[in-house]
């Protein structure tokens, strides 16, 4: 099913921030379904699609790079705070703090930057362009990060909100819970702790499930001459464990693009995506001959056989902007916009897991 959004005049920074949603139905994509380049594509609709305009709306302009363009959708859904997943205010940790993964990749290149557990700088996406453009590293973490932001004109605050330490203290008020603790003394089921770990036996019989322990920006940007770019902005798990870094700024897992191939974006259970990469997964399928439904289908499948209960989505489109989603444990949902479109097109992906034998 696609639901397509509605927008009406004013300035660009206007359509990032202001623009209201009306929805249609219609049906799901399938091979051959580019409409044509340049093309905007990201995870999730709703609030989510002013970021697809925002990105898709910078791209009419000349001076306009898809890495640009992956920029001002991934910011503008930090400023946003897109569904409290993104930006400053959400998804605080047990201490109380947000803190922001990002990641942004060149197509052309194959360079990526991004940044891990960042603190107190609440344009995420904005700091992992300048890891990558201004040093030859790939990811910067935690407070060094801040420290590397500010140095390169960033301004440090405070990114707890009103309502986000509201819930903190709610949080903790209930016991802590659910929290993503286990094997722990006092038991993290019914406490808030402090914590020390229970000694675990790897020759164990119920070893394995003991191990078993979120929504994220993802896009892709196809320019009008073919290059491409990709990247990620998230504020990770609520209630995480301090210092957690899911698979947003991974290369490869929370995104992943090649100019001559495709790209990918990816949500959901960061924690059990990151280790089957799934972006490069699907990438790597398109580079195959898959087309991006088999791609997306197949790197999802990856995750489901070994965790029937994950939550995933993916978005795949190729080089020539032909795309499709595919999720698990949920229906995702994912909105693209590309040549001649006067609105944004959301898509809805029924999880696999509800359909045919995997």
């Amino acid at each position: 099913m696609v639901l397509l959004r509605s927008f009406g005049p004013g300035s660009l920074a206007a359509l990032a921030f202001k623009l209201p949603t009306s929805l249609a139905n219609a049906d799901t994509p399938s091979r051959g379904n580019s409409p044509g380049l340049p093309l905007v594509i990201n995870t999730w609709g709703g609030p989510f699609t002013a970021a697809t305009d925002a990105a898709y709306l910078s791209l009419l302009e000349t001076q306009t790079s898809a890495l640009d363009a992956v920029e001002v959708g991934c910011s503008t859904c930090e400023a946003n705070q897109c569904d409290g997943s993104v930006g400053y205010g959400g998804s605080p940790d047990e201490n109380c703090e947000t803190t922001l993964d990002a990641m942004i990749m060149d197509g052309t290149t194959m360079k990526s930057g991004s940044v891990a557990a960042l603190r107190r700088i609440k344009n995420a996406i904005g700091v992992a362009r300048a890891v990558l453009e201004h040093t030859t590293h790939t990811m910067l973490a935690g407070d060094f990060a801040t420290d590397f932001a500010i140095g390169n004109g960033f301004v440090a605050e405070n990114l707890t909100t009103t309502d986000s330490a509201a819930s903190c203290a709610e949080w903790k008020e209930s016991g802590c819970q659910p929290n993503y603790r286990i094997n722990t003394t006092p038991d993290a089921k019914s406490s808030c702790g402090p914590y020390s770990p229970l000694a675990l036996n790897s020759s164990m019989e119920d070893y394995t499930s003991r191990l078993q322990g979120h929504d994220t920006i993802s896009m892709i940007a196809l320019h009008a001459s073919g290059t491409m770019a990709a990247g990620t902005s998230t504020n990770g798990a609520s209630r995480k464990v301090p210092g957690r870094v899911g698979d947003g700024p991974i290369t490869g897992s929370g995104s992943y693009v090649d100019g001559g191939v495709g790209g990918c974006g990816a949500t959901g259970d960061g924690d059990v995506m990151m280790r089957f990469l799934p972006c490069y997964q699907a990438v790597e399928s398109l580079r195959r001959g898959m087309s991006p439904q088999e791609a997306a289908d197949d790197a999802v499948r990856r995750m489901v056989r070994k965790y029937p209960d994950v939550q995933s989505g993916i978005v795949v489109v190729n080089n020539k902007g032909d795309h499709a989603g595919a999720g698990s444990g949920w229906t995702f949902t994912y909105s693209y916009r590309g040549a001649g479109m006067n609105e944004t097109a959301v898509v809805s992906v029924p999880p696999l897991n509800d359909g045919p034998e995997l």
